[in-house]
């Protein structure tokens, strides 16, 4: 449920930086061009470049760790794990590209959709595995059975107890039903034809 409000929380701050309407004088025609946004960044200076190859990376990173909390699977193959995550990244950097191209100021940009999901698939890669790792662990060392001795000391019958030097077959049975405990029964239930 956490992983659930804090991926509600973060997709409304994604909305909110990524959809609301920018007052600028002039804007960019739209980028299809693979890989021409970000040397066009690049060109700017290693800080400058640095700095918005980073943001755009970051802004969806937090999917890569929230969507598999929201999922809330441990034993999961991890890269079927890392597949769906991805995929749903990706899906909604689409949706978010797409949604731009209505909002004023706002251009579509392949390489922000590459570097979206690009940070989706760092951040799952860093935290995800080794995380489900440390609670499957702590899962485990929780749920150890204890070792319980076969026949309890207390429904031993010593030898020479019984006339003769040997248990009684109703001893055994006694002894199987208190460990095991009485055959349940539902009243009610007719035998079958």
């Amino acid at each position: 449920m956490a992983g659930f409000a804090l991926l509600l929380l973060h997709l409304m701050v994604v909305g909110w930086v990524t959809l609301r309407p920018l007052d600028v004088m002039w804007v960019n025609a739209a980028n299809l061009t693979p890989f021409a946004g970000i040397k066009a960044d690049l060109a700017l200076g290693p800080v400058q470049g640095a700095r918005r190859i980073g943001e755009g990376l970051l802004l969806l990173a937090p999917l890569g760790v929230l969507l598999p909390m929201v999922d809330g699977r441990l034993f999961v193959s991890g890269w079927a794990s890392m597949a769906r995550t991805v995929t749903a990244g990706a899906m909604i950097s689409l949706g978010i590209e797409l949604l731009q191209t209505g909002v004023p100021g706002r251009v579509v940009d392949v390489d922000a959709l590459l570097l979206n999901t690009t940070g989706v698939a760092l951040a799952h890669l860093v935290v995800v595995p080794a995380g489900r790792a440390r609670l499957r662990r702590a899962r485990r060392s929780r749920t150890v059975p204890r070792r319980v001795p076969r026949f309890p000391r207390v429904f031993r019958i010593p030898r020479g107890s019984h006339p003769g030097g040997r248990e009684k077959e109703s001893d055994t049975v006694a002894r199987d039903e208190a460990l095991q405990g009485t055959t349940p029964t539902i009243p009610r239930v007719g035998i079958a034809p």
